[in-house]
């Protein structure tokens, strides 16, 4: 069996349907249907709206926890389940709320070629860890203005500072780069970012925002603790999403009905 082959078949054997979680009982599902439902997809690429109330629910806990940026309510999410060649990152302000980027973003090379499909918290793995993370200060490195990630979940991603896991720019993230060999560069499992973009994304989530890093991985999804508590708060800043719901995106509609994004748990279900 060739490498490939073999990447593939444990991409396989990875996305297994997780034990789901009683549904929530501090927030109801409606509100993050809601929120979800005022955020305007029609300029970018469209955040599979599961995997949005999963960053969510984690968002919620780390700011009750007090580890997010009281200034600010900013939360990026990378979704891995997608090929390299989809623009998979995504920020957004929870207060407004909107998409302030949506960009391509590398994976780490021990996670695979196009698509991300292994993970690791180990140094030396140069794969990509899921989970949550909290954004630090900038630095400038060799890949110029650099941000530093400290990662909320243990025995996943929690050893991202000693691995010097940051999100940074890289020339390979680029459409020219996808055109010549189908998909884009990866990093030693660092989150990068297009040039023109880096900067920009970097100076708006630095000091204590956080970021999502998803694949639908049944262990850490049963497992991580961020996504095991149950929110008990329903922030101020969020509460104009209660009566002001808009429209589901067009591109949405036929894959997620409105029953479904009504529900987490059913999302899950339609996701896997």
């Amino acid at each position: 069996m060739s490498l490939s082959q073999w990447i593939g078949f444990v991409c396989l054997l990875s996305v297994r349907s997780p034990v789901l979680p009683a549904a929530q009982a501090g927030v109801p599902d409606s509100l993050t249907t809601a929120l979800y439902q005022q955020i305007d997809f029609r300029n970018c690429d469209t955040l599979n709206p599961y995997v949005f109330a999963e960053a969510l629910h984690g968002f919620l806990n780390l700011e009750a926890a007090g580890k997010l940026n009281e200034q600010v309510h900013i939360l990026s999410v990378a979704d891995f389940s997608l090929s390299s060649c989809s623009k998979r990152f995504w920020v957004i302000d929870l207060s407004r709320p909107a998409v302030l980027f949506n960009s391509y973003v590398a994976h780490g090379q021990g996670s695979g070629e196009d698509m991300a499909c292994i993970f690791s918290n180990r140094d030396g793995s140069h794969a990509s860890s899921l989970g949550f993370y909290v954004t630090g200060d900038t630095y400038e490195g060799q890949h110029g203005l650099s941000l530093c990630l400290e990662g909320m979940d243990p025995g996943f991603n929690n050893e991202a500072m000693n691995r010097n896991i940051v999100i940074h720019a890289a020339a390979y993230v680029s459409d020219t780069f996808i055109a010549q060999e189908g998909r884009l560069g990866r990093s030693w499992g660092c989150p990068a970012l297009p040039p023109q973009l880096a900067d920009s994304i970097i100076q708006t989530i630095k000091d204590s925002t956080c970021l999502f890093i998803f694949f639908p991985d049944a262990q850490y999804l049963n497992k991580a603790s961020w996504l095991q508590l149950e929110p008990g708060h329903w922030p101020e800043y969020l509460l104009p999403a209660r009566s002001k719901p808009g429209s589901i995106p067009e591109s949405m509609s036929s894959c997620f009905p409105g029953f479904l994004l009504a529900s987490p748990w059913l999302l899950r279900q339609a996701f896997q």
